[in-house]
């Protein structure tokens, strides 16, 4: 009998592992130091702004944030931002690169029960190095059948890594925390999408659910996904 579901894509940030929460953590460090020269929601903005610009040099993950940080140190002060503060802007981003994972619940119970059915994959986007340094001390390596670190998650790449290493879009499945980039493109490829809603999300990956897509589904947490695959077969 053919399946419906062959292969199951999992985001890695936010759907795995711990990951916002420490921008958020060294954002609030960034706006300590620079407290004497802007209020802490413009501060935010014209970081936001910064991220958003620097997208399409630095990509995404810690290194581009960094930039951007001391980027956006230099505009508020005028070109005039202390060396210590740029120091401790690196020493961040530093400290980021270094922070242990944290798997969230159920997180390897579910990439263990999916992966003794179907075609398991990580599918995730950012800096090589850091997603590959996460993914060795998650613990979870040997459970992925293929590993895809991207610099974007749009409908073209989903699609060209299902056809590559499954039975194409229209029997895979994505899993993620991402409404922009972990669900909707999946779904815009003909596959099913995902939503494991996370507390903490960046501003730039929000969109709004496609709550009338036939191949949408919201779970509140990992647990609940192995039931979900069976269901759809």
């Amino acid at each position: 009998m053919t399946r419906n579901l062959t292969t199951i894509g999992f985001d890695a940030d936010d759907t795995l592992w711990h990951n916002e929460r420490f921008f958020q953590l060294t954002q609030t460090r960034f706006h300590d130091l620079l407290a004497d020269y802007a209020d802490p929601d413009d501060l935010a903005s014209r970081l936001l702004a910064a991220e958003r610009r620097n997208l399409g040099q630095y990509g995404f993950g810690i290194k581009g944030f960094v930039l951007s940080m001391i980027e956006t140190a230099l505009d508020v002060t005028d070109d005039r931002v202390p060396a210590p503060v740029i120091r401790e802007l690196i020493a961040a981003g530093q400290d980021m690169l270094q922070h242990p994972i944290e798997l969230l619940p159920h997180a390897r119970t579910a990439v263990e029960a999916v992966a003794g059915t179907h075609r398991v994959l990580l599918i995730t986007k950012g800096d090589l190095l850091d997603q590959e340094r996460k993914l060795a001390q998650s613990g979870l390596g040997d459970l992925f059948d293929g590993v895809e670190i991207v610099s974007a998650k749009t409908q073209p790449v989903y699609s060209a890594i299902f056809d590559r290493h499954g039975d194409g879009a229209a029997r895979a499945l994505m899993v993620g925390n991402s409404m922009k980039s972990d669900v909707v493109p999946v779904i815009e490829a003909g596959g099913w999408g995902v939503w494991v809603p996370h507390g903490l999300t960046w501003e730039i990956e929000h969109a709004d659910p496609p709550r009338n897509a036939p191949r949408f589904h919201e779970l509140p947490d990992l647990a609940s996904l192995p039931a979900l695959v069976a269901q759809i077969g």
